[in-house]
């Protein structure tokens, strides 16, 4: 039996579900999750998804949200070259990937902010309006704090 992880489902409509999962792949059309507030088990198609947080904790760090962008992290790190990630409703994510490339269907990457309740975050492409990885992602997300 696969290790529950907890998550945090952020759908592309704004809906966001928090609770444990032990079948997510991403090659998977779908996973099961199970509802933190011990409702019942719900099936989540990925093509309604903007992102998968696998998180800490489901409290999360409020504090946290308010830093935004790379927080003069490296170019490269062990975690891979930056990235930047503007959603369709203008969120940003900031962090660095291994493994983008525009052909998939999502990506993992990790959040710049090393203190965050996000462990990892799997991306999916088709939910985000712009994505930069290497030194252009600095500049969308410089870009994308301006408009803010």
């Amino acid at each position: 039996m696969a290790e529950s992880l907890r998550v945090v489902v952020r759908f592309a409509n704004g809906q966001i579900l928090k609770g444990t999962t032990g079948d997510f792949r991403t090659a998977s059309p779908r996973f099961h999750l199970i509802p933190a507030d011990g409702g019942s088990v719900v099936e989540v198609r990925m093509e309604e998804l903007k992102a998968v947080c696998f998180v800490r904790d489901f409290a999360g760090s409020p504090e946290r949200i308010k830093l935004r962008g790379f927080l003069g992290a490296p170019l490269t790190t062990a975690q891979g070259k930056k990235v930047a990630v503007r959603f369709r409703d203008n969120e940003l994510l900031c962090g660095y990937t291994l493994s983008f490339s525009p052909d998939r269907a999502g990506f993992f990457m990790t959040p710049a902010d090393t203190a965050s309740n996000n462990l990892r975050i799997y991306v999916v492409t088709a939910a985000a309006a712009e994505i930069k990885a290497g030194p252009a992602a600095e500049w969308l997300a410089q870009r994308a704090l301006k408009t803010k």
